[in-house]
């Protein structure tokens, strides 16, 4: 299965904010929408960084309260891992494993086109054995 897949089943739509928005903000927006992280996005729809929630905690036990009214971009992971539409879920895993992260936005042609969590990874991937071993269970059985 490819990411296209998982993002045809689960939809593209992704929860950004922007670099200048306040932390506070963008933390209001990740309690909102019950996620853990969001892609942050310029104005003409390209990637500048991801927020997770360990970036805004990393930031207020590095300075405090202080940190909820600095910029996203001053907290946000800039240089994100991404993957494209024709990566497979086994390339996905993989990244995300060597990376450590839980998010893996997917770009395409320059721009966000939708974001892959461990989550869907893991779900598609039970999945895919289920139905091996459903097909392996029908073959032995008919052979």
């Amino acid at each position: 299965m490819t990411v296209k897949a998982i993002l045809d089943l689960k939809g593209r739509d992704v929860v950004t904010v922007g670099p200048d928005q306040k932390l506070v903000d963008a933390a209001k927006v990740l309690t909102e929408y019950r996620i853990g992280a969001a892609v942050v996005t310029t104005a003409d729809g390209r990637i500048a960084g991801i927020l997770s929630e360990r970036d805004i905690v990393r930031a207020i036990g590095e300075e405090g309260s202080a940190a909820l009214d600095e910029p996203v971009s001053a907290v946000m992971t800039a240089s994100v891992k991404l993957c494209h539409e024709n990566n497979t879920i086994n390339e996905v895993m993989e990244i995300m494993t060597r990376g450590r992260f839980r998010h893996l936005p997917v770009e395409q042609d320059g721009r966000l086109a939708g974001i892959v969590s461990i989550g869907d990874v893991v779900k598609r991937r039970i999945e895919d054995v289920e139905r091996e071993a459903e097909e392996i269970r029908t073959y032995i059985a008919t052979a």
